[in-house]
């Protein structure tokens, strides 16, 4: 028996299947991972398919080493999978087949946790007598009690009873009396405690949408976009549906966008499933991310709920792909090899028979065209749950502000809302895109902006431990006293982030009690958890973040809702900011209001006769999406085209200049007198808009292709020349989530 094995290298000259002879004795199976000679080193590899002969000589054919596991890591779909995101993105296949175990499995560098157990060997009817024996050693007589009940005690379980148990249990092992052995423990996530809920009544449009996607379970067709407004209950609808998919012995993937709502949305799911569900997202430990896979690949959980990389969960049978907030850019993968979590959902449904549904109360204009396409099925929920009216909001113009002489980050309408909502007992979210205590550090005198020595951005002041911090690379430096161009002593941090606002708050609400969610504050393991726990539970008063609170989230007795800031996103220079300004906006306004009481939003702007802004105050998606559908028709932009680049990284500017230049010359050559040229709409080469991270300066080579059958040729051609050599590092990117 011959075995036909990737091996582990992520290189081009070795993306291709070696054959290795299955010694004697040796049980392997397609999608196992085994560890194989490879020239004079020990490397590891993927079993791709079994045959019985070999296609050359067999005698220079070196066998496996051994298996890794005993089973295969890798279900059948998900190897085809893996072959198709290695057509797509035009990597290895080993690096497409990387994604589909954690990342610790590789090199052994975690471990199955093994725990010392002792049982009781002697039979129920002489455990009396075996305790008289041990009258004089009353720690023996203590640990044989203990044992008594035939259950096996953890030794960690014992030596919280006694000290120095390893003496007394081996003498009492040395008499056979007790067995001391290793069993294997499960690392268990951090899941709050498991209380059952009962089901609510459903909604008359829960209902209605439940009588279209349930018989979908059956037969799956095209996927479904469920646009429900916030609070519309969609979780229920999930939580029926999952219930729909596990009676008839399917499982369910359920991806979020952060990893901020995975503990709410397990809470919800635990109260309904138990332990029937796993997790899976990058804040567990290397132990608890393996021991959660295994525990999903070898069934004992059926259920998995997490972010991106959960949409390559083991799931057997899968029957049901739920992809919540699915206008969410977190759900593109920008790392290589590079995936949508959204276009995985679908192609992993298509091809496994699972029904997909994604899901927002702000669709990207993406899912929404395809609606209208007619590929994808529209379901709407248009209202809250018990009719519970959509927040009342409020647009200031800042400008107005200004001129009335408030220079502060507040206007009136929000500080007196604030005021009015703390007086009351309800609790308050504020939104403000922008983590730190201040944007910049600039000189009043010269004008210098302190900027990173390695990105071509401005360092951000955070005055927790007076440092200036770059947001892209991490450089740390301390905050200067004099301006490092002219000397001067008038520098002083401008703008505004999470810090200042959580300042100005603790010194207008002292007794109010304020949490900040950033990156700053959630960088532990369990922070999330524990900020979102706290402000549950009522111990503050005011919750303050970034885009991490503006979706999903629900607590009950927040009834005010402020976005600070509502212009940033809109200066971003993607053809995307109005969308995403829509988004956020819509979304972090649904917190409001989601209990009994009616809410209130204060949106304060700069820009508030922009479609963006006014589209999130009426909450009129189809109106925004009108406006933003024929902006996208005019110029030309995704879903009418495709947006393509190539960001070329090089030490100094004019070298990844000069990359990119050659680049566009070789495409506009190459395709001169084809029929593919036709297809590239434009193509410009020029400085990324961030010019420098990382120390690397940035250049790109930006297109537009018209959508095409025939345009994948022109892909695959482009994936070849981004993989040649050149003095700088070059990566295609496909509709990349950002192009900064």
């Amino acid at each position: 028996m011959y075995a036909e094995i990737i091996v582990d290298i992520a290189s081009e000259q070795v993306d291709r299947v070696f054959t290795y002879r299955v010694p004697e004795g040796m049980r392997v199976a397609p999608g196992m991972r085994v560890s194989v000679p490879f020239g004079p080193r020990k490397k590891e590899g993927f079993v791709i398919r079994l045959k019985d002969q070999a296609d050359y000589d067999e005698s220079k054919i070196k066998p496996i080493l051994s298996t890794l596991e005993d089973y295969p890591a890798l279900l059948p779909e998900l190897m085809d999978l893996a072959w198709e995101i290695r057509e797509k993105s035009h990597c290895p296949l080993c690096e497409a087949l990387r994604l589909m175990i954690p990342a610790e499995m590789r090199q052994g560098r975690v471990k199955v946790k093994l725990e010392e157990y002792a049982q009781l060997l002697i039979p129920p009817e002489r455990v009396d007598e075996a305790i008289r024996s041990q009258q004089r050693a009353p720690k023996r007589k203590l640990l044989l009690t203990i044992l008594s009940d035939g259950q096996p005690h953890a030794l960690e379980e014992l030596r919280a009873l006694m000290n120095d148990v390893r003496t007394p249990l081996n003498a009492l092992a040395e008499k056979e009396m007790v067995g001391i052995f290793e069993k294997e423990v499960l690392r268990a996530p951090y899941m709050g405690r498991l209380d059952a809920a009962p089901d609510p009544e459903l909604t008359a449009e829960q209902r209605e949408a439940l009588s279209e996607l349930i018989p979908a379970l059956h037969k799956p067709q095209k996927p479904f976009l469920l646009h429900g407004v916030t609070g519309s209950g969609k979780t229920e609808v999930f939580i029926h549906l999952v219930r729909e998919a596990l009676r008839q012995g399917k499982g369910a993937i359920i991806l979020v966008p952060e990893i901020v709502l995975t503990p709410q949305m397990i809470s919800w799911f635990r109260s309904r499933f138990g332990n029937a569900m796993a997790m899976l997202h990058s804040r567990l430990s290397a132990g608890e991310r393996f021991d959660e896979w295994r525990r999903i690949r070898q069934g004992g959980a059926r259920i998995v709920i997490g972010a991106r990389s959960a949409v390559f969960a083991p799931v057997e049978k899968l029957g049901l792909i739920i992809v919540d907030e699915e206008h969410e850019q977190t759900y593109l993968s920008d790392r290589f090899p590079q995936y949508d979590a959204r276009e995985i959902a679908v192609s992993r449904g298509r091809r496994e028979g699972a029904e997909v549904v994604l899901s927002s109360a702000t669709p990207s204009i993406y899912s929404y065209a395809m609606t209208r396409r007619g590929d994808y099925t529209l379901i709407e929920m248009p209202h809250r749950v018990l009719n519970r009216p959509l927040p009342h909001i409020h647009v200031v113009d800042m400008r107005e502000e200004l001129r009335r002489g408030n220079h502060g980050m507040f206007s009136g309408l929000l500080q007196k809302k604030l005021e009015d909502c703390m007086q009351a007992g309800q609790q308050a979210m504020l939104f403000i895109n922008r983590r730190g205590y201040a944007s910049s550090v600039n000189c009043r005198k010269c004008g210098e902006t302190i900027k990173c020595s390695r990105c071509d951005v401005s360092m951000t002041y955070h005055s927790v431990d007076g440092t200036l911090r770059c947001h892209y690379c991490g450089e740390t430096r301390p905050m200067p006293r004099l301006c490092p161009a002219c000397g001067s002593a008038y520098i002083r941090p401008m703008g505004t982030g999470t810090q200042k606002v959580e300042e100005e708050l603790n010194r207008r609400f002292p007794g109010a009690g304020v949490i900040r969610m950033d990156v700053d504050t959630t960088a532990g393991k369990n922070a999330h958890f524990e900020l979102v726990d706290r402000f549950r539970a009522g111990q503050a008063r005011i919750l303050l973040g970034t885009q991490m609170i503006a979706k999903g989230l629900d607590f009950p007795q927040v009834t005010l809702v402020g976005a600070v800031m509502a212009d940033l996103t809109l200066n971003f220079p993607d053809y995307r900011a109005a969308e995403r300004t829509f988004q956020l906006l819509v979304q972090v306004a649904g917190r409001a209001g989601r209990g009994e009481k009616p809410g209130e939003v204060v949106i304060q702007t700069y820009q508030p006769d922009h479609y963006a802004i006014r589209g999130a105050a009426t909450q009129d998606y189809r109106a925004f999406f009108a406006k933003e559908f024929e902006r996208r028709k005019a110029g030309l932009y995704p879903p009418f085209t495709m947006m393509v680049r190539f960001l070329c990284e090089a030490k100094e500017m004019d070298v990844a200049l000069r990359v990119a230049e050659d680049i566009k010359n070789r495409v506009l050559q190459e395709f001169s007198h084809s029929p593919l040229q036709r297809r590239i709409f434009f193509i410009r080469a020029d400085e990324a808009p961030i010019t420098r991270i990382q120390d690397k300066a940035r250049a790109h080579v930006l297109m537009k292709l018209l959508n095409h059958p025939d345009t994948d040729a022109l892909l695959s051609r482009f994936q070849e020349m981004a993989g040649e050599e050149y003095p700088a590092r070059v990566q295609l990117e496909i509709n990349p989530a950002s192009l900064a």
